[in-house]
């Protein structure tokens, strides 16, 4: 693409630091009268996005300064900060303005995600400036998921890149319903409108493939300022609206929601005395009034509002995005994570999801493993199922993946452990869009879209059965338990798990041992030892154990089970059942003990994904029974356990 030489002009804002640069009269005067005037303002917030050097940074700061949202201090330290730091030689660099770590103005990028609050005399705004390297895209994603519009920049000397794909994509995935084009650096480019035009068509054609059928397109120059806050001179061939002109004029997304059914996420309980019963929460969408029918869900318990309750009274009606407490005519069940909606059109509850998930974790999905999914005020433990495909951004081409790395963007089965209040993304954000937890370290994984409910869960009942898991406990004179042994490959669970069968069996007890290598040979010979076939392993011996205490046995279980995620998840299934109990042996004494020589086979490196080797283990943090094997014999150690049972169970052992 052709482009010009010729240094870039530079911004000369000392010139009007002396009128334009100073506070708001109105804030000395009348400090109440400059409040709500502003109140009285619409809030839009977006984010501009793109890929690497496209000038985001540089943009938000020429809109704090053409809104005059920047003071003469300020503007001192700037010009200053420019000199020192700044990538513009002398001139001022607006994207210092933003770019407050350290790490951002050594390398001249953005890391974090930066907020910024200006206004101008028509709206107020929030815009977040997103950054523009892929390894930072869970930023992007972060500073989306509350915005109204994007702003997607391209330098005009590049054209669409891969990351421009990439938040294209993204803010597609999020349903942003406002997208601007800011062609960038038009100055650079000679204001070619050649240039402009080839780039616009480029990035129709993708948009328009992936779903983005409207767009504006606005050729600026964030550094000198073209078509940001005023029409240039520079571009004579284009005729549409500024930057702000039209920033100023997007329906804003609490507009939206107003139209749409009445929903409340229950927040809080609110409970300040005997006389009052009151369930608090921001309103997601719609209206509600005192009298309106509503449900409860996920229970489906209808009643009416009875009263509208806020800090400053009573109202007579509340809309999307207002906060308040909402008293019932009826005593109903109600608690955080029930979902008050309009009786007539509630939202769906369902328990399993098809949905498009973001990966923001450098540890890769465990498929099967349990992690916390918050939707709205609702947390849950869920699974996700291996992907269906993940999507190449580049070419839109569905690939056949095992799990989801870092940034891919893929398509996955969600199983939640109790039903889920939802509707699909489409229809809004706030009970179609969750994120997923890893249960060990409680860091946010991804971010995720439900798509739709899978129906087959609607086909499938729990059957009624007359006899019941007490009445098979009390026919065997025991109380059901599940023994969890876990330690190394060669720690001594088999050989303990084996001596305390033997002892409950001498004491008439009605027992039965899974152990870990017995059960590869049948119903787990199809998994391997990778991390996700191992959360797998353990998921099926949880279910399988949960059925034979169900029948009224003491289950033990004999497996290395390494990952603290899969052993909590077991316990979530038998929580007043499971026993966990620690067969705490070093690695140098299990590698001793090794009589099929697993560990020099491992060490030889012909043996993947071996725990204490290539694989990690993680121990007990707080395990019921702790067995040092390196100051108790199995003998004693078995004696131990079943004293440990018989002890602490119930008097009917």
């Amino acid at each position: 693409m052709p482009h010009s030489t010729a240094p870039r002009p530079s911004p000369s804002p000392s010139r009007e630091r002396e009128g334009s640069f100073v506070p708001d009269a109105l804030i000395a005067s009348d400090i109440t009268a400059y409040l709500a005037q502003h109140q009285r303002k619409s809030l839009l917030r977006f984010i501009t996005c793109g890929s690497v050097d496209d000038g985001k940074s540089t943009l938000i700061g020429r809109l704090l300064y053409d809104s005059r949202a920047i003071f003469a201090d300020q503007l001192s330290a700037l010009e200053a900060d420019s000199k020192r730091v700044g990538t513009q030689g002398q001139n001022i660099d607006f994207a210092l303005l933003v770019d407050g770590l350290a790490a951002e103005r050594e390398q001249g990028i953005t890391i974090d995600v930066a907020y910024r609050f200006f206004a101008t005399e028509k709206r107020k705004f929030i815009v977040a400036d997103t950054p523009g390297h892929e390894q930072y895209t869970r930023n992007m994603v972060t500073g989306a998921s509350t915005a109204d519009a994007a702003v997607i920049l391209i330098d005009a000397r590049k054209g669409v890149l891969t990351q421009t794909r990439r938040h294209s994509f993204l803010v597609h995935l999020l349903r942003l319903r406002h997208v601007v084009l800011a062609v960038n650096k038009m100055d650079l480019v000679g204001y070619d409108q050649g240039v402009f035009d080839a780039i616009v068509a480029d990035y129709r054609a993708f948009a328009t493939a992936i779903g983005i059928t409207d767009f504006t397109a606005i050729p600026i120059s964030g550094f000198v300022g073209d078509n940001i806050a005023s029409r240039s001179d520079a571009t004579p061939w284009y005729a549409g609206p500024t930057l702000i002109e039209h920033l100023e004029t997007i329906d804003v997304e609490t507009d939206v929601a107003q139209a749409r059914p009445f929903r409340l996420p229950v927040q809080w309980v609110n409970r300040p005395d005997l006389d009052f019963r009151g369930f608090s929460g921001l309103i997601a969408s719609g209206s509600v009034k005192p009298g309106d029918a509503v449900r409860i869900l996920p229970s489906g318990r209808t009643t009416r509002v009875a009263r509208i309750v806020t800090m400053d009274g009573d109202l007579p009606e509340a809309v999307a995005g207002q906060s308040v407490t909402l008293t019932l005519a009826d005593e109903v069940d109600c608690s955080r994570g029930d979902v008050i909606a309009t009786a007539d059109n509630p939202p769906q509850v369902a328990d399993q999801f098809r949905a498009t998930i973001v990966w923001m974790a450098e540890t890769p999905l465990l498929p099967g493993r349990s992690y916390w999914l918050k939707l709205g005020t609702q947390t849950v433990a869920a699974t996700v199922q291996e992907p269906r495909h993940a999507i190449d951004v580049n070419t839109l081409a569905e690939l056949s993946v095992k799990t989801l790395a870092l940034n891919d963007i893929g398509v996955a089965e969600v199983y939640s452990d109790r039903d889920l209040v939802f509707e699909p993304f489409s229809e809004g954000a706030d009970l179609g869009g969750f994120i997923l937890i890893d249960r060990a370290n409680n860091a946010t994984v991804a971010a995720g879209m439900l798509t739709f409910a899978l129906r087959r869960a609607q086909n499938v009942h729990w059957q009624a059965i007359d006899i019941t898991r007490a009445a098979h406990a009390e026919q065997k004179g025991q109380t059901p338990r599940l023994l969890w042994f876990t330690g190394l490959s060669g720690s001594g669970k088999s050989t303990i798990a084996n001596l305390v069968e033997k002892k409950l069996y001498a004491l008439g007890r009605h027992s039965f041992l899974l152990d870990g290598d017995n059960v590869r040979h049948g119903l787990n010979k199809d998994l391997g030892f990778t991390d996700a076939d191992r959360v797998e392993n353990i998921r099926r011996i949880g279910e399988v154990a949960k059925l034979m205490t169900d029948a009224g046995l003491i289950v033990l279980t004999a497996f290395i089970s390494p990952f603290r995620a899969e052993r909590d998840m077991v316990r979530a299934m038998l929580p007043e059942d499971f026993v966990e109990i620690f067969i705490d042996t070093p690695l140098a004494e299990a590698e001793a003990r090794d009589v099929k020589g697993l560990y020099a086979k491992a060490r030889a490196g012909k043996i993947a994904h071996f725990t204490g080797i290539s694989s990690p283990y993680e121990a007990p943090e707080r395990p019921d029974i702790h067995i040092d094997t390196t100051r108790e014999s199995p003998e004693a150690a078995a004696d131990r356990i079943v004293e440990h049972i018989l002890g602490t169970w119930s008097p009917a052992l």
